[in-house]
């Protein structure tokens, strides 16, 4: 039976292209032919990269026979979200005003996959400026696991590819859940670094200080292995950090003893969805049988429904957004959509006064949060409080204030303390569809959530669970 290349994770791809056992010209065709087969109704990639991918896949191929193996990613496949400049190739955020913009440099996360020796297939689609609507001229990608349900957002292309074997991994971004919620829906690993851990230089903004960029792969292995390809201190980006890449692999074992993860059960439990509950609850019984301790915690307040925090998170963005886009907003308003378009308004009418006093409840959450976090390793939540959600439903979410506050409930306040989070594939619906669960670490905590997510995943299969063979 031929071996089926783009179901691989990296970490089992990675050893036969160094022992080539396999080439990365075959493996680059074998995903090079899927998009083509398939992406015409999933709409996963905004551009495809196709004569320089399999160029790149040709030096790679090169440089192995010769013995000048990079890595763990040379020759591997990756998407990159179209927010993310790449030189030469036009890179429009999702938005009208930029699908003619070619860069004439590589953001530093491209870069540095570059340098790694991976081949870059193309750009992924993603909601205009990576916030919550496709632009009206982008057809929205579409779940793999069923067309009828949500894909996710803003890196609903890289959830996408991922999810159906168009990429071995993706480079994404998370405001406010856009990581998390697209992993979810398609039954993906994404891990959301801490703030600052990867240089966002290159990256068009939506709200920078609530901006992460992050990955997204089939395992919680592979999502480590390209955040330390791209993290970094870097001279471009003065805010992002100082510290050492982490090794999110070599601290990865089959046991978790000695970890404390702490559970909020009336938090996980207010107006969730048994069946999501049901997945967290899952979750927990084999963290706690791979040798972890379940810690009873409380969370802030300002983070339990009716708080207000999502208000603030929305606010707070926009304020960012109006800033992030003041060259082509208000003088290019007709070219932007109405959903992007209402969120820059509102932060050009926000109040200075009204916007400190969010900063200031801001940095008080971050402060309770941090302490939280100092008394476990991790902590366990649901994604969202939502069986997989139908288009349908999504597209009453304007309509619904209560709806979008408990989607984000889960996830913006992770981007509001700037603290880390994976998301895991842990079950799947009555419908056959994923869902998730989030595990939050300290800052800089990544190597503890790729060490528990490996774990989990070494003893369930829900990541091996694929929508398209």
């Amino acid at each position: 039976m031929a071996t089926a290349w783009h179901l691989l994770s990296i970490a089992e791809l990675a050893p036969q292209i160094r022992r080539r056992e396999v080439s990365p010209t075959t493996v680059v065709r074998v995903q090079l032919d899927r998009i083509a087969a398939l992406d015409g109704a999933l709409h996963s990639y905004a551009l495809v990269m196709a004569d320089a991918a399999m160029a790149q896949a040709e030096a790679a191929e090169a440089e192995i026979a010769a013995g000048r193996y990079r890595g763990p990613l040379h020759g591997v496949p990756i998407g990159i979200k179209d927010l993310c400049w790449t030189e030469g190739v036009p890179t429009a955020a999702g938005m009208a005003i930029h699908r003619d913009f070619r860069p004439d440099r590589d953001a530093t996360v491209v870069r540095r996959l570059r340098d790694a020796g991976a081949v870059l297939l193309g750009k992924l689609q993603l909601t205009e400026g990576a916030y919550s609507d496709h632009h009206p001229s982008v057809t929205a990608p579409v779940n793999p696991w069923h067309a009828d349900y949500w894909p996710g957002i803003s890196s609903s292309g890289a959830g996408v590819a991922t999810a159906a074997g168009l990429c071995h991994g993706a480079i994404a971004s998370d405001t406010g859940g856009s990581i998390r919620w697209p992993s979810a829906a398609n039954g993906v690993t994404g891990l959301k670094p801490t703030w600052g851990r990867v240089s966002r230089h290159g990256v068009f903004a939506l709200a920078p200080s609530l901006d992460h960029v992050g990955t997204m792969a089939r395992s919680a292995a592979d999502a480590g292995l390209l955040l330390q390809a791209i993290a970094g201190v870097d001279p471009e980006d003065p805010t992002a950090l100082h510290d050492p890449v982490p090794d999110c692999l070599g601290g990865i074992a089959t046991d978790l003893r000695g970890v404390r993860i702490g559970i909020d059960a009336d938090w996980n439990g207010d107006g969730v969805d048994a069946e999501v509950g049901a997945v967290v609850g899952a979750a927990a019984e084999v963290l706690q049988a791979l040798g972890a301790s379940l810690v009873d915690v409380r969370v802030p307040d300002a983070v339990r429904a009716g708080s207000g925090l999502t208000d603030d998170w929305a606010a707070n963005c926009a304020v960012e957004a109006a800033v992030a886009h003041a060259a082509t907003y208000p003088a290019r308003r007709d070219e932007y959509g109405a959903v992007l378009a209402s969120v820059i308004e509102a932060g050009r009418a926000l109040s200075g006064i009204d916007y400190q006093r969010i900063l200031l409840r801001r940095a008080q959450l971050r402060g309770r949060m941090v302490a939280l976090l100092r008394t476990v390793d991790l902590l366990l939540t649901p994604v969202h409080p939502y069986a997989p959600l139908s288009l349908a439903a999504v597209r009453t979410l304007g309509e619904q204030p209560a709806l979008i506050a408990g989607l984000q409930r889960y996830t913006c306040p992770f981007n509001l303390t700037g603290h880390p989070t994976l998301t895991l594939p842990g079950g799947l619906s009555r419908q056959g569809l994923p869902i998730g669960f989030q595990l939050v670490a300290p800052h800089l905590g990544e190597a503890m959530l790729v060490r528990a997510g490996a774990a989990f995943q070494g003893a369930t299969g829900w990541h091996r669970q694929h929508p398209v063979n």
